[in-house]
């Protein structure tokens, strides 16, 4: 019997659509850098020219990301902070694209997540600092250990935003069985609609 293929998930997603916005030169932010996948994209998307900054406030996933970084040739401003700081590190209307994974460290302590409270705060400091056109990409993980508070936080902070200054797209699963994370993508008024 055939194996099915590999459903695309949240991560497939998000990176699909970074890779269409991201450019060369542009400066980038991983909010929430963990193991450093997201960082390692933002810094290829940018190149050399670019600048990309990345958040977490675990060491471990500092260093992971920092790992991952040097085994391929890359380089970012790693920053032991919380994402609600972001603005101390960036001017504002000055960053193309924002990148956010809520939830926990991917095999890290589960009793250590993101949380509403300074979630909500990172989302409001991304959205002063994203320039006209810029994006926030973020992928929303819940259920288990952290359960939906912070989920349900979000997106109520979304369904807020004023239509006129930003659009919100939501990705979601609902095919999909448990508490599938989905991906939600956040465009500031002032440029063109995707490609």
């Amino acid at each position: 019997m055939k194996q099915p293929k590999r459903q695309l998930g949240v991560l497939d997603l998000a990176h699909q659509f970074l890779r269409a916005q991201i450019r060369p030169g542009d400066l980038c932010i991983d909010a929430t850098c963990g193991r450093g996948h997201d960082t390692k994209l933002l810094c290829e998307l940018t190149g050399s020219e670019g600048r990309v900054l990345g958040f977490d406030i675990q060491q471990e996933a500092i260093d992971s990301a920092q790992k991952l970084l040097a085994e391929n040739g890359l380089r970012a401003e790693l920053i032991l902070d919380s994402h609600a700081n972001m603005e101390q590190y960036a001017e504002a209307d000055s960053v193309s694209c924002i990148v956010f994974n809520f939830g926990w460290l991917p095999r890290g302590d589960h009793a250590v997540f993101t949380k509403a409270d300074t979630s909500i705060a990172a989302l409001e400091a991304a959205l002063r600092l994203l320039k006209p056109g810029g994006w926030l990409s973020l992928c929303i993980y819940y259920g288990g250990v952290n359960g939906y508070s912070e989920r349900d936080a979000i997106d109520a902070f979304l369904a807020s935003l004023d239509s006129r200054f930003y659009t919100v797209l939501q990705c979601r699963f609902p095919n999909r069985t448990g508490d599938p994370p989905y991906a939600v993508f956040v465009q500031k008024e002032g440029s063109p609609c995707l490609p």
